[in-house]
């Protein structure tokens, strides 16, 4: 049980890595979006309906990866047993 609290680190790592992944590509969705709309404002129906579409994806591949990580960071016990090193373990003849 000595790497169990690095697990949780590292959920918590990935966690903020993807909410940061997430955060970064819609905000240049939007900023290709609204500077295609300023240049061509007369596409600007069909330039926002590509964008929702877009940043719906983005947020549901988000949602998925934080709820795998959550996942992995309250099975983490049970997934990942952990030995004890040779010279503790007891033998028994």
């Amino acid at each position: 049980m000595e790497y169990l609290g690095l697990s949780y680190l590292a959920a918590g790592f990935g966690a903020g890595l993807i909410v940061f992944g997430a955060a970064l590509g819609i905000g240049k969705l939007a900023t290709g979006a609204l500077e295609g709309m300023a240049r061509q404002p007369e596409l600007s129906g069909d330039l926002r309906t590509a964008m929702i579409i877009a940043a719906a994806l983005i947020e549901g591949f988000t949602f998925f990866a934080l709820v795998v990580t959550f996942m992995l960071a309250t099975k983490a016990p049970i997934a990942m047993p952990v030995e004890k090193p040779a010279a503790e373990q007891t033998v028994v003849k």
